[in-house]
């Protein structure tokens, strides 16, 4: 069964061969007759193509989102859970498979109880990741993660935190299953509102994003200009800093309830012990 995910240079997405290769480190190899389709905004209409040497497709946490719309579901596809609600309404599924994302279950692997280091920290998409938001992180004595680190330097830095401000989801939703408090952050009007929704509506918590400017990095070239470009750079870390440091004086930070989360926990691994029932059986085999 092959592991389908974005190949991204990128927290969230890493996160597929970190986990699943701990929770069926038995599943996963190079079979693409099956695809297995994990952590990630991963469902919509280019699904079909990108697995196009699957015969079945297994959906085990993922979200609806991007492109132009949906596959049709047929009998290629097998959904375990789905990231939320809308995912479940986007496809035309029973809500019963909206659980919530299966990020969650890095409960099952990861011990949270680190020092916390920070009282707040912040991690932006990794689009938006760089020496920037670094430098204003420094300046504010907030800590920095950046989603493009290695899985477990990422995942020490969010426990070591009090607050997470994340422009990544993935930080947002590891925050809340570590049951670390945080607050959505958006810089950059590409950030797609729709699958945050998902996923807070499956917590029960309301999606309300602070937003702050795009910050463009310093550049490191040696010319004439610089003087000029690290005053302007100066200026725009500042204006940053601020703005950042406005949402930590004036938002309250979301976190799901411990039963919530508990009782999710459990549903998905119930979920998941009947995918390695299924497998077992030899369910999916074609």
């Amino acid at each position: 069964m092959k592991l389908f995910y974005y190949q991204e240079n990128n927290f969230g997405d890493k996160l597929n061969p970190w986990l699943w290769s701990q929770l069926i480190p038995e599943v996963i190899d190079e079979d693409q007759s099956t695809a297995f389709i994990g952590i990630g905004t991963l469902i919509n209409d280019k699904l079909p193509l990108k697995t196009k040497n699957a015969r079945l497709r297994v959906i085990f946490g993922s979200g609806v989102g991007y492109a132009q719309g949906v596959p049709q579901i047929d009998k290629s596809y097998k959904i375990y859970c789905l990231r939320g609600p809308l995912s479940a309404q986007a496809l035309g599924v029973s809500t019963k498979l909206a659980v919530t994302d299966g990020a969650i279950l890095i409960r099952k692997l990861f011990n949270s109880n680190s020092k916390k280091l920070y009282k707040f920290s912040y991690i932006p998409h990794y689009e938006m990741a760089g020496e920037g938001w670094r430098l204003v992180c420094e300046r504010l004595g907030f800590g920095y993660i950046d989603p493009r680190w290695p899985i477990e330097k990422v995942l020490s830095c969010i426990s070591q935190s009090q607050v997470i401000l994340a422009e990544a989801m993935h930080g947002a939703i590891i925050a809340d299953s570590l049951r670390i408090p945080w607050i959505p952050v958006v810089s950059n009007s590409t950030i797609l509102s729709f699958k945050w929704q998902d996923w807070c509506q499956s917590i029960d918590t309301e999606y309300k994003p602070s937003y702050v400017k795009r910050l463009h990095h310093p550049r490191q070239k040696l010319d004439i200009l610089l003087p000029a470009r690290l005053t302007r750079d100066w200026f725009r870390q500042q204006e940053a800093a601020s703005q950042l440091l406005n949402i930590t004086k004036t938002v309250h930070p979301s976190l799901s309830t411990d039963k919530k989360v508990e009782n999710l926990t459990e549903e998905m691994d119930k979920i998941l012990q009947k995918f390695k029932e299924d497998l077992a059986k030899g369910a999916f085999i074609k």
